[in-house]
């Protein structure tokens, strides 16, 4: 892959101030968050549907529009998730078109996060550094670990200390050091913060962010181009930082941008929280500006538990301009519609893929999303990492003698089986 001259630099989201491409995530002026900018004009004679259709089915197809300055160095696999027609779902819910977009089987670590570490780590070794990190609430953990592994990168990984045993352990395999952190999602963030401009260590949320949060523009080039190279009527998108909505809205106006659409989105963004941290619904449904930070989250849904998110107010504004909404869920909710999701579609979601769901039956039974109108739902982790939380929710194992009568037994109803 030739290097890629089109991502021209950063560009500060709140006075517009432009910087050149380094690992630096805040304007020196205002504070504000920066982000990458591209040629789009220079890009458009360099793509077309027919270029990207004949390039392998992962994240990297659409390279043009990521800000990778050269080939990708990590995680060449990753993406390329598939968008699910959800029809016993849609039945079950009341709605004529579904679909769900899968990233609880994105390589190499099941969530949607390789896509923004793939990207964070090939610019980190662009950019010199030997060591990474990141702070995180479980997914993130897994993906730094296991793609830092992949691309001989020394890493450390700082969670809140009363994370998911399933994400702690599924990050610590790979070989990081893994520093769990007294305090919530936020003190665990700013820690970090500090850690990264003391030992100059590249962090994917911190000082790479511009960058990393790119990485999930990919999950919306593959929906528009999975769904014959058009955009769905509504996206519910579950919110922690609030980068991915997003992040998913401005790729598809890239991709009208460089002609790859030919008609404009008119896409409605709808975002889904957890009852117990809802910073941003909680922003949405009161019309204010800006999120008051939640200070002590206490939701099962820990993925999703970032009290003072990052792009909360960007978010919100994107939510109420594009006419769509928010809204949040408790843990009793979670729980049932993980269950409904991999009882209907066989998709075993994460906690975040509950409040996703759940979060799209409310706004349907509200009608703010119509039943006869296209949906995707974005599942972005795997249930198998969450599994403490649905345990209790299903039914125990039935303990037999291995003999034909005994089964016969339990089928006929006639007896209680024991149980395990």
């Amino acid at each position: 892959m030739p290097a890629s001259k089109f991502a021209t630099g950063l560009q500060c989201k709140v006075c517009g101030k432009l910087y050149p491409k380094s690992p630096i995530n805040f304007c020196t002026d205002d504070f504000g968050p920066l982000e990458v900018v591209y040629d789009y004009a220079a890009i458009r004679p360099h793509v077309s549907r027919a270029i990207i259709e004949s390039r392998p089915r992962n994240m990297w197809r659409y390279r043009e529009l990521l800000p990778i300055d050269g080939a990708p160095t990590v995680g060449p696999q990753v993406g390329g998730t598939p968008l699910i027609r959800a029809d016993r779902l849609a039945e079950a819910i009341g709605v004529d078109r579904l679909w769900i977009k899968n990233d609880a089987v994105n390589f190499p670590t099941l969530s949607f996060k390789d896509r923004v570490v793939s990207v964070a780590l090939s610019k980190a070794r662009e950019f010199g550094f030997k060591t990474v990190g990141c702070a995180s609430t479980g997914n993130l953990a897994n993906s730094v670990a296991a793609n830092a592994a992949q691309a001989g990168l020394e890493a450390y990984v700082f969670v809140p200390s009363d994370l998911e045993k399933a994400k702690i352990l599924g990050t610590s395999v790979f070989g990081a050091k893994v520093v769990g952190v007294t305090g919530t999602y936020d003190e665990v963030n700013r820690l970090c913060t500090q850690v990264a401009f003391k030992y100059n260590w590249g962090f994917v949320n911190i000082n790479l962010r511009p960058f990393y949060a790119e990485g999930s523009k990919s999950m919306g080039f593959e929906i528009a181009e999975d769904l014959g190279w058009r955009f769905p009527k509504h996206v519910v998108c579950p919110m922690a930082g609030g980068s991915l909505i997003g992040k998913i809205h401005k790729s598809f106006e890239e991709l009208y941008k460089v002609g790859l659409v030919a008609e404009a989105p008119q896409t409605k963004m709808y975002g889904a929280q957890a009852a117990g941290c809802n910073p941003i619904t909680d922003c949405v449904k009161a019309n204010r500006d800006r999120h008051k930070p939640v200070r002590k989250p206490n939701t099962i849904c820990k993925s999703l538990a970032i009290g003072d998110p990052a792009d909360g107010y960007f978010s919100a504004q994107l939510i109420k301009n594009s006419g769509g909404w928010a809204e949040d869920v408790t843990d009793d909710e979670i729980v049932e519609n993980m269950l409904l999701l991999a009882r209907t579609e066989g998709v075993f979601a994460e906690t975040a893929g509950g409040v996703t769901l759940a979060v799209t039956r409310k706004l349907i039974e509200q009608g703010r999303i119509p039943r006869n109108e296209e949906i995707v739902i974005c599942v972005t982790g795997n249930g198998l990492k969450t599994q403490d939380c649905v345990a209790e929710a299903v039914d125990r194992p039935a303990l037999i003698k291995p003999a034909l009568d005994a089964f016969d037994a339990i089928y006929a109803g006639t007896r209680e089986p024991a149980l395990v």
